[in-house]
């Protein structure tokens, strides 16, 4: 990739570390459902914005409703709820963790359940060695060498889970422009979560609420959702999906950094262990670094 490519690359992963920042101050403060209908709502107006300055509005189809509804369940909806639900317990860094397995999830619906890719060798290796590195990471929960509550961490498991599912869903949107389909399942997910955050936040009071946490609530949808989404698309057209991937290498390191610098969090030593294990088998599900071994042993 030019250095372009890995500038954008590198500040959407910093971003997206960020996000677990950014939730971690808020849900502190602001029910975990209805700071998700915050998070999509805001980015679908920024990004209704944008379709507009775009001329694209109307290809926010009537026909794409349901498909919509779907993706914003699967892709935002949920995963945000279940993110936001465990980071109500766990740290931004461990949170950030848990959710780059998504990869792992990936391969497993697309290639199993779905039937939509082969599983080759490298892949097989690297989902066995996710699972492994997740398991050493809530071994220290079940242990009990570390209080991080279990139902916590499979709630952001869950969230990955879901991500994997949007991942395969989405492409039937393959013939959709990119910003048009993030725009309608920020639409359809900010639909979805309205009445659930009129439902569960009854008791929670507006006024309440500090101006850290609200800048946070702008950050995690302004910033971390729809600028991220439009970084995202714009990468994905200059560089390929392969190499926009890499993004999920760079998210939970940065989530740690921050995590580390700002909130002071720690992990622990299984918790690291783990997290490295499953950083290898990303890069060997990604595949390209033992290409290029093998190319330069040929």
């Amino acid at each position: 990739m030019p250095l372009r490519n890995w500038i954008m690359l590198i500040v959407l992963g910093a971003i997206w570390g960020g996000s677990f920042l950014f939730a971690k101050v808020a849900v502190a403060e602001i029910p975990p459902f209805v700071l998700v209908f915050f998070r999509v709502s805001s980015a679908c107006a920024v990004l209704l914005i944008v379709l507009w300055h775009q001329k694209l509005l109307d290809r926010l189809d009537l026909s794409l409703a349901v498909p919509f509804l779907i993706m914003g369940l699967l892709n935002n909806a949920i995963p945000f709820s279940l993110l936001f639900l465990g980071q109500t317990e766990l740290g931004a860094g461990l949170a950030s963790i848990l959710n780059a397995t998504t990869p792992v999830f990936t391969v497993i619906v697309a290639g199993l359940l779905a039937k939509q890719e082969t599983l080759s060798a490298n892949k097989i290796a690297g989902v066995l060695l996710g699972v492994a590195g997740v398991a050493i990471m809530l071994s220290s929960s079940l242990s009990g060498l570390a209080n991080d509550p279990l139902w916590a961490q499979m709630c952001c498991l869950g969230a990955a889970v879901s991500y994997a599912f949007a991942a395969t869903y989405a492409r039937r949107f393959k013939d959709v422009r990119p910003q048009v389909a993030a725009t309608g399942q920020l639409l359809g997910s900010s639909l979805i979560m309205l009445p659930i955050a009129i439902y569960t936040g009854t008791s929670w009071s507006f006024s309440e609420t500090s101006m850290t946490a609200w800048m946070n609530v702008a950050a995690l949808g302004i910033v971390a959702t729809a600028l991220a989404y439009l970084i995202y698309f714009q990468l994905l057209g200059e560089a390929g999906a392969t190499n926009a991937s890499l993004v999920t290498l760079i998210v939970p390191a940065s989530a740690l950094l921050f995590g580390w610098l700002i909130l002071g969090e720690n992990l622990s030593a299984l918790q690291l262990g783990g997290f490295g294990i499953l950083l290898i088998g990303l890069v060997v599900l990604d595949g390209r670094v033992l290409r290029r071994k093998g190319m330069r042993a040929a």
